[in-house]
């Protein structure tokens, strides 16, 4: 034999003794049947998603500030009254002893009869007005509902001292109040917590529950115009009053 056929021959066995052996039948099935592990994890990669449940929010962190308020603390803050009457202190008043009150803690801003002085707000009058070109807008001409005259001065009146008047005070002076604009006839009736809600408002059918959602769904717009959308607006009128309406880009200067 040649060398480079002993050569040739020498790499074969060498080659031959690096390959593994070959198993027994039964040992070799054993080898490539798959474990029980992995048909569950093939089961578990056919079978659909399950959505995870979200985790618990985390319980809030206390930070040692302040305390629980007092009963009595939030009844001082909770003083607004509702249109159907909830809210209403006990109480009681006549427009015949509300008329000394205005006269003492109204009349200098509102005038003895509700007829305003200066600049501040008309209470009486102006009924029949709301269909005129410069309407009259009082509690007797506009306001809807007679509870809202006590929400109101209980909450800010006298001006620069609010929260001053009794119970018993509020009711005398929205009876002089609602006297004034002939709601109430009788000087001497009573207003109180259960009969103040059931005084019916000359301009109480004037008001309507808000139906933008079902009368102006029409105007609705998913994309609505924000450049160019129409022509410049033109003055067409003019307030009364002396520089209310500028003509020129600036507004009239503000001392």
């Amino acid at each position: 034999m040649s060398k480079s056929l002993k050569a040739l021959a020498g790499f074969a066995v060498i080659a031959a003794m690096a390959l593994p052996l070959p198993l027994p039948l039964a040992q070799a099935g054993a080898e490539h049947k798959p474990s029980h592990k992995a048909k569950d994890a093939v089961k578990e990669a056919k079978a659909p998603a399950q959505a995870a449940v979200p985790a618990a929010p985390p319980a809030p962190v206390k930070l040692g500030l302040g305390r629980p308020a007092l009963p009595e603390e939030i009844a001082a803050w909770d003083i607004d009254v509702r249109p159907d009457g909830q809210g209403l202190p006990p109480g009681r008043g006549t427009a015949k002893e509300g008329d000394a009150l205005f006269q003492e803690k109204c009349s200098t801003c509102h005038g003895e009869f509700g007829e305003g002085v200066g600049r501040y707000p008309v209470l009486s009058g102006g009924h029949g007005t709301l269909k005129a070109d410069r309407p009259d807008k009082t509690i007797g001409s506009y306001w809807p509902d007679a509870t809202t005259v006590y929400d109101y001065v209980r909450h800010a009146m006298p001006f620069g001292n609010a929260r001053s008047l009794s119970n018993d005070e509020i009711y005398a002076l929205t009876a002089y109040i609602l006297n004034m604009n002939d709601v109430i006839k009788d000087q001497d009736f009573e207003l109180n917590q259960t009969n103040l809600a059931k005084v019916k408002m000359p301009n109480a059918d004037g008001f309507y529950e808000d139906d933008r959602d079902t009368a102006e769904k029409a105007f609705w717009n998913k994309n609505p115009c924000m450049k160019d959308c129409g022509p410049a607006p033109k003055v067409i009128g003019r307030a009364i009053a002396v520089d209310v309406t500028p003509d020129d880009k600036a507004g009239p200067k503000v001392d």
